[in-house]
């Protein structure tokens, strides 16, 4: 009986597991997920380097050409060293790296606009370790982040939505509708289908890799604010709110500062909302939690200077809003367009409300008609 027993246990712990591993392997290469979040990423990381590359257009001899106080034999000393690379440094000639600057700023806009994005992805992602390792001194979360992203975007399909791409795929299917169908041999169906498979699961890898990191993120900062004293004492934004590096304007920082249980807090809600970020994304708690983790990043970029910091980390919580949530936007702009229109008054008709109706004619008013006694006696 203890035998049979234990058998029973064995056979329905090996029936769960089968189970589960069925469930990951059907969430893997079932469909592919979040693919407007995947395009929302790579419109928010092409525009994010696009203008970045744009602000440091006149001072881009001195950051990453020859230029540069840090020259390209250092570079190519730190590479050793490091491992990094940098197609910048390949030449040291001023043409060259202009060309560079050129092409660098093309991939940014080809890759926002979703044009080939299987190669454009590759190339965005040379581009932002390029730049990245060039000066590598000068960079700082945000330039991180957005390194990790590329490198991470390069095996999403974020192209498959909102992109040149899907226009060209959705105007080719329009005509493979109308031509002749044609029989596809047994080889080139499972070749094709194989090719699917495995397209839907390195995308799911890739996003399952963009949500961890962003987990890992926001914990790792809520644990590490947690250990300090000055997190724990609420007056950790008091002394970041008077670093004279971090004062883009310093008036708006000092009249922040002066309501002291605000910032005390601001405080204890960003480390809760940082320790607990990993904790609510599979619930409806996230929507409030990304909306005031929303509030938050605006803060830094508006009291401390750091926009591509705020700007990276604001499109890295997209990814973790529903399929749904996107679709539903542009049926929310339509209505509150159309309530817009309607509540507009007509312009002719607006005018004719208020009109004075026309004396006399055809269906004007009739005048009160009076009988004027002449002095003849003649009535009139």
């Amino acid at each position: 009986m203890e035998n049979e027993a234990q058998m029973t246990v064995s056979v329905g712990v090996l029936r769960w597991l089968s189970d589960r591993i069925t469930a990951v392997w059907d969430l893997l290469t079932g469909r592919p997920l979040s693919l407007y979040g995947a395009s929302v990423l790579r419109i928010g990381y092409g525009l994010l380097y696009l203008i970045f590359l744009l602000r440091e257009f006149p001072h881009r001899d001195e950051i990453w050409g020859p230029g540069s106080p840090w020259t390209p034999a250092l570079a190519h000393q730190l590479f050793e060293q490091t491992g990094w690379f940098s197609v910048l440094v390949l030449s040291d000639t001023h043409v060259y790296f202009e060309l560079c600057y050129v092409l660098a700023l093309v991939t940014s806009g080809l890759f926002l606009l979703g044009w080939r994005t299987r190669v454009l992805s590759i190339l965005f992602a040379v581009v932002v370790i390029s730049f990245h390792s060039r000066a590598i001194f000068m960079t700082d979360g945000g330039d991180n982040l957005v390194l990790l992203m590329s490198l991470y975007l390069v095996l999403t399909a974020c192209g498959r939505r909102w992109s040149l791409d899907a226009r060209r795929e959705r105007l080719k299917s329009i005509r493979a509708s109308n031509a002749p169908t044609s029989t596809r041999s047994f080889l080139a169906s499972q070749l094709r289908y194989a090719r699917t498979t495995l397209i839907t699961v390195v995308h799911n890898c890739g996003m399952f890799l963009i949500a961890a990191q962003v987990c890992f993120l926001y914990g790792s900062a809520g644990l590490y604010k947690v250990q300090g004293a000055l997190w724990g004492g609420g007056t950790a934004l008091h002394y970041v709110l008077n670093l004279e590096l971090f004062q883009p304007w310093p008036a708006l920082s000092h009249f922040v500062d002066e309501h002291t249980l605000v910032v005390a807090v601001a405080g204890y809600l960003t480390v809760l909302l940082q320790v607990a970020f990993p904790f609510v994304l599979f619930g409806r708690l996230k929507y409030p939690v990304l909306t005031m983790l929303l509030g938050m990043h605006i803060g830094i970029a508006v009291l401390m200077g750091l926009p591509l910091f705020s700007g990276a980390m604001i499109v890295a919580d997209a990814v973790f809003l529903p399929d749904r949530f996107y679709t539903f936007l542009p049926h929310l702009c339509r209505s509150v367009v159309r309530r817009t229109d309607s509540g507009r008054p007509v312009p002719g008709r607006a005018a004719s409300r208020g009109a004075v109706p026309a004396q006399g004619g055809p269906g004007g008013t009739s005048r009160s008609k009076r009988r004027v006694v002449l002095p003849t006696g003649r009535k009139l």
